[in-house]
């Protein structure tokens, strides 16, 4: 018997060069590859991430003023994805870890009518940072305006708030809209916290953006995004190219390849 426990307790040492264990608030629940991590923080892995978890969902394409005709989040095999955005996506010891695609922090299925208070959106942007190596130069958080604040604030993270006319968002970027009564301007930046939504930029071209986002219509899918012949999401005077969506802030994201 004191071998095995001797075993066991050899077993649970930290691996040299790896972070240890901590508690609340710490990474130390994600896998090492993305903790450590094992590559720099890398655009493309952040864009094919993105990709993957587009296709798992069926790869939908939401057009203006059409809803997708399935709710993906409580899809066998798909709400437990979500459920890893949410583990994944956020520090040790957040609440909303707990969630998944149909169920509360206790495990009970909410219902399609409560889907709004389980929203989760931003614990995939989240997840899509933390799994392409960002590390501890994002600020992960269960609601989008906590890290589009901290972009404005301050140049310690790993993004950077322009205004919508200002600057042209490269594959790799975030594009973010707010969902209050009237909506946001970058010109209110910071501010407290409020309902909002960002789409990780996966093809920049010619008058034309294609977006990826979670929670969009349940699923994660993708929209295609007009832009002026510069590439913003604005024009010079920042009215907004897009009839649809009021995009009022761009977070370019400094990646390190």
């Amino acid at each position: 018997m004191l071998g095995i426990a001797l075993t066991i307790a050899s077993c649970a040492e930290p691996i040299a060069g790896l972070p240890a264990l901590g508690g609340a608030g710490s990474d130390a629940h994600i896998p090492p590859y993305a903790r450590v991590p094992y590559q720099p923080f890398s655009r493309e892995a952040a864009i094919q991430i993105a990709y993957r978890e587009w296709r798992a969902f069926g790869a939908p394409l939401v057009l203006p003023h059409t809803e997708l005709p399935f709710d993906n989040e409580r899809v066998e095999g798909l709400w437990q994805r979500v459920g890893d955005y949410w583990w994944q996506g956020l520090p040790l010891g957040d609440r909303d870890q707990w969630f998944t695609g149909m169920h509360d922090q206790n495990g009970r299925v909410f219902s399609p009518s409560e889907d709004e208070n389980f929203a989760w959106s931003a614990a995939f942007i989240d997840y899509v940072m933390r799994m392409s190596g960002a590390g501890r130069r994002f600020p992960y958080s269960p609601t989008h305006s906590d890290y589009v604040n901290a972009a404005r604030r301050s140049s310690g993270w790993a993004v950077t708030a322009y205004a919508p006319e200002s600057y042209a968002p490269q594959r790799g970027d975030l594009i973010c809209y707010s969902r209050t009564r009237t909506p946001l301007r970058y010109a209110d930046l910071p501010t407290g916290r409020f309902p909002g939504h960002c789409d990780l930029v996966v093809t920049a071209r010619p008058g034309l953006l294609e977006v990826i986002g979670g929670n969009v219509d349940n699923s994660v899918s993708m929209k295609r995004i007009p832009v002026t012949t510069s590439g913003t999401v604005a024009n010079p005077d920042g009215t907004i190219v897009d009839p649809d969506n009021h995009w009022f802030v761009v977070l370019r994201v400094s990646y390190d390849r």
